[in-house]
């Protein structure tokens, strides 16, 4: 690896920082700690500071030269509500908190990556370091978008990185186009009528109608849309019913879709309504329909991504960089961005665990897990990549 040595030289301070905000996990919108850190970190750096936009958000300016060319390295810095199996030192405490998504980790790197910048500006533009708050369903990247980022803070392209357990420790990777699904959730109700469970004919039995419902929308996923186009449509939840001799008079049905691009999306939620309501007419029954779009999917430049990658290996070696990574149906809120400015959203390897201090659960070291924690060992090595970035992208004439 060519790691920058200044970098290299503060990893125990960034591992101090990083270990402090896992030690303060702040949910969504509520991350006033986290930026307070941020803010005073980039200021002591004597990094000029804007914060407000998506609420808690933190934007960070490093300028240097007369070019106009400018780009956005992105963290986000909220954590999960969930609570922490780890018992380490740095462990929440905060009950039915965690940093279990490695914001924390995200925080910190770009944090080394402006420490170094402001010292050493090998640049010429300008870089805005964007910290985001709600990532975890907040979709705080839309509310930043909203508050003027890009209209305030004009760049060329964006970036952001996540973390990835159960890749190689420091490996990056990546691909162009679709590399994350969109997240949409439905709530449906079928509205019946009650009845004494000996009497059913009395009554119009919604739960019958909901198991219908359920089998039959499989059939958008085998039946309607092409099958080179990925899609998942899970039931996660149906509820009705509360004794063993009542038909009940309403039945739920709840969960997710995902899906690489928005036409596939449009088809499947059409054919779920469709379904759902003569399904239900078939029987007698009504029901409400709802599609709630969360995260739209992610999708990276072809141009952005494969800059990307030649900046990855110069960092990590080629050996250690996947410029063609398998897309994973997680959802991420930097989609947003990207629907609105060129840019690319890479994986660094987490490891399978070997890291974590002892004391730590005996879960495994996957994300949304208990017994996760970043590792540290990254924190050079992320550093380092969006150094090397911001150099590559705005070069000294």
């Amino acid at each position: 690896m060519k790691l920058v040595d200044p970098i290299l030289a503060f990893q125990s301070e960034l591992q101090g920082i990083r270990r402090d905000l896992h030690a303060h996990p702040e949910l969504c919108y509520e991350e006033q700690r986290t930026s307070d850190v941020v803010a005073a970190k980039l200021t002591q750096w004597g990094i000029p500071v804007v914060r407000g936009l998506g609420r808690t958000g933190v934007v960070g300016i490093i300028q240097n030269g007369t070019s106009k060319r400018a780009i956005g390295l992105r963290a986000d810095m909220d954590a999960l509500p969930m609570q922490e199996m780890n018992t380490f030192e740095h462990a929440s405490r905060h009950p039915g908190k965690m940093h279990a998504c490695g914001h924390d980790g995200h925080t910190a790197m770009l944090l080394g990556a402006a420490h170094y910048l402001a010292q050493h500006r090998h640049f010429d533009g300008t870089v805005y370091l964007v910290f985001q708050p709600a990532e975890e369903g907040g979709a705080g990247a839309r509310e930043m978008i909203a508050d003027g980022l890009f209209t305030r803070f004009p760049m060329d392209a964006i970036y952001g990185m996540h973390n990835w357990p159960g890749a190689e420790t420091g490996t990056l990777s990546v691909v162009e186009g679709p590399m994350m699904a969109s997240s949409n959730e439905f709530h449906v109700t079928v509205k019946g009528k009650g009845a004494h469970a000996a009497q059913p004919h009395k009554g119009i039995d919604p739960v019958i109608v909901a198991v219908q419902i359920a089998q039959s929308w499989q059939t958008v996923i085998t039946r309607n849309k092409s099958p080179l186009d990925t899609a998942v449509l899970s039931i996660t939840q149906i509820h009705a019913g509360s004794a063993t001799n009542v038909i009940p008079d309403d039945a739920s049905l709840v969960g997710t879709v995902r899906t690489f691009t928005t036409p596939v999306l449009d088809l499947i939620e059409e054919r779920m309504r469709d379904i759902a309501v003569h399904t239900a007419a078939a029987f007698g029954a009504e029901v409400d329909f709802h599609f709630k779009r969360n995260y739209p999917p992610l999708v990276n430049h072809a141009k952005e991504t494969a800059f990307a990658v030649e900046v990855m290996k110069s960092v990590v070696g080629a050996d250690k960089v996947n410029a063609n990574v398998e897309p994973t149906m997680g959802a991420e809120d930097f989609s947003f961005f990207l629907q609105e400015k060129a840019g690319c959203y890479i994986f660094i390897g987490n490891g399978d665990g070997e890291h974590r201090d002892g004391g730590h659960g005996l879960g495994p070291c996957v994300l949304h897990n208990g017994s996760y924690d970043f590792n540290d060992n990254l924190l050079p090595i992320g550093a380092s990549f969006w150094v090397k970035l911001a150099e590559a992208s705005l070069p000294i004439a």
